[in-house]
């Protein structure tokens, strides 16, 4: 099943937005440390090996700095992301309706990417050795 959204179609059996996921790769293009995982039922963009955007279903997922965490989420569309029913600092998500433009689009990825500069990357897993 699909339904429309804002020029662009989201089918319910996948997990995010394919025309937002190409709107990010092309702002993304110049950046040379770019790598896409798919991650929590979404699409993960890691800048310089660390999480910078995502897409959840049809959302865009930033983390920005937790020092202007709040005054994000005054502006219309956003919201903070919850993990377990928590919100967590430093991760908004931003509603189709603050996308529509590139402008608009273009604030959230720049805040993204101003932070990812700052930003220290998550702790390396240890692989389990193979018996």
């Amino acid at each position: 099943m699909q339904r429309e959204h804002d020029n662009s179609i989201v089918n319910n059996s996948m997990a995010y937005d394919e025309n937002l996921a190409e709107r990010v790769r092309v702002y993304l293009h110049s950046h040379p440390m770019v790598e896409e995982k798919k991650m929590s039922g979404g699409l993960t963009f890691m800048v310089n090996e660390k999480m910078c955007v995502g897409i959840i279903k049809d959302e865009l997922m930033c983390r920005i700095n937790p020092a202007i965490h709040d005054e994000c989420l005054a502006k219309p569309g956003c919201k903070s992301m919850e993990f377990t029913k928590r919100p967590m600092s430093g991760f908004i998500q931003v509603e189709p309706s603050a996308l529509k433009t590139p402008k608009q689009l273009a604030y959230w990825m720049d805040l993204a990417l101003d932070f990812n500069a700052q930003a220290k990357p998550s702790a390396k897993r240890k692989k389990a050795a193979k018996k």
